[in-house]
């Protein structure tokens, strides 16, 4: 039996959500013992708890034994105010761990890249339940979660990757989050920004990528219309900056804001998590 803690750094998740993600879990993967954490239900304005509640319940499934892996119920905003006091609170069982999510939980991901803790992993998380298509990009990570090495990013190769939402890289660059990513391939995608928006923070994330292995570029998806043209797509701006910047621009990457985003272990690809 494979137990999979899940707590909410960032927004909160309903219940209907969880229940619904039990329900598949119950008739897919009956090995695996899913727990919700109550706090992923508190509500404290646009948090799933205060940052002391939130941070409490990170860190009692992170250290408990008992627990193989932790899965991030949603993303929203929130898991940079505790991703330091988070990181710095681990013990040993931490670092036995995997940790799957994406969007804003990236700051979580980087954090523990960065300090050598578990296994992070770029993919879906609970809420995406909601999704249009989201039953299969649940299962698609209850799968993996239980040491299964299918629904891999099909761009994984023997160099290291890692995979991020665009405005959750440019946050963290210049961070003591940040991860040193020499040498890496770097993976993203956004959601609900402006080109123009987008041109900007592949201008800002780009000044601080020197010396990776290149960039891949995910969906960009629900981008919302300008009152005038921007004149150039997403793949053209990911180019332009990439060019600019001396980085080598890979091509299209699978993972974005939708339930066909693929898993992306952070490092060297492996099998699942039980791998």
């Amino acid at each position: 039996m494979t137990r999979i803690a899940i707590c909410a750094p960032g927004k909160r998740l309903e219940r209907e959500q969880a229940d619904a993600v039990l329900d598949l879990a119950a008739r897919h993967f009956p090995t695996l013992d899913l727990r919700f954490h109550r706090q992923c239900f508190a509500r404290h304005g646009h948090f799933a708890g205060d940052d002391a509640t939130r941070l409490a319940a990170l860190l009692e499934c992170a250290n408990d034994g008992a627990v193989d892996a932790i899965w991030f119920a949603a993303g929203g905003y929130g898991s940079n105010r505790i991703a330091a006091a988070a990181v710095a609170a681990m013990g040993a069982a931490a670092h036995g761990k995997t940790f799957l999510g994406y969007s804003d939980t990236g700051y979580l991901l980087a954090a523990l890249y960065r300090a050598g803790i578990g296994k992070p992993v770029h993919g879906p998380m609970a809420l995406d339940v909601s999704r249009e298509g989201g039953e299969a990009a649940v299962l698609r990570a209850l799968a993996y979660l239980g040491g299964g090495a299918g629904g891999l990013e099909g761009g994984l190769d023997e160099r290291p990757t890692v995979a991020f939402n665009l405005m959750t890289l440019a946050m963290l660059v210049g961070t003591d989050l940040m991860p040193d990513l020499a040498g890496h391939v770097v993976l993203v995608e956004e959601v609900a920004e402006h080109l123009y928006a987008v041109d900007r923070l592949f201008f800002h994330v780009t000044q601080h990528l020197h010396g990776i292995a290149g960039l891949r570029l995910g969906r960009l998806v629900d981008v919302p219309e300008n009152d005038r043209p921007f004149g150039a797509g997403p793949e053209e701006i990911a180019r332009h900056w990439c060019d600019r910047a001396g980085i080598p621009y890979l091509g299209f990457a699978d993972i974005g804001h939708d339930a066909g985003n693929k898993l992306v272990p952070f490092g060297l690809a492996a099998g699942g998590a039980g791998a």
